[in-house]
């Protein structure tokens, strides 16, 4: 009630609509991990970046062609160096970090560049098999340095804020 004309004031709120995910909402997310080796992000290293992800969500019709029965999110990341023995790692945290962050609604593929690392083929099955994804972080101490590369990482991010 307004106390100055004693007449009822109403808000109408409209339903919230649905979150449009997008490249750079996705970079968002992924861009503060923090590589297993060195005290930087993924971002701060160019292993990721906006060009090399694409999104496409079927609820919104946003993204890369609207051809594709599911939402998905596509993200290609370059290892710093094309021997990096960390790759396998690199992508299982930008695997976790998106299947955490993102609506159930949506696929998620994360590979490596094609021509930026010796194994690349290899470690792109792996990461594609969802069995061996979850075999891994079944495993304690590895799911325990996935989750110290997506807290540091947040953590050093919150820090230069």
């Amino acid at each position: 009630w307004s106390t100055t004309n004693a007449t009822a004031t109403t808000t109408t709120t409209t339903p919230r609509s649905r979150d449009v995910m997008d490249k750079e909402e996705i970079f968002g997310i992924i861009r503060n991990i923090q590589d297993p080796e060195h005290p930087l992000t993924l971002e701060q290293l160019n292993v990721v970046n906006v060009k090399d992800i694409q999104v496409f969500d079927k609820e919104s019709n946003v993204g890369v062609g609207q051809q594709h029965p599911c939402s998905f999110v596509d993200v290609c990341f370059t290892p710093t160096i094309p021997h990096c023995s960390m790759a396998t790692l690199i992508g299982l945290c930008i695997r976790v970090k998106l299947f955490r962050c993102l609506p159930q609604r949506f696929k998620v593929k994360v590979r490596i560049n094609p021509g930026t690392h010796a194994s690349e083929h290899a470690i792109n099955k792996q990461l594609a098999d969802k069995e061996r994804v979850n075999a891994a972080l079944e495993n304690k101490q590895l799911l325990s340095v996935v989750n110290k590369c997506i807290l540091e990482g947040m953590a050093q991010e919150q820090h230069h804020l």
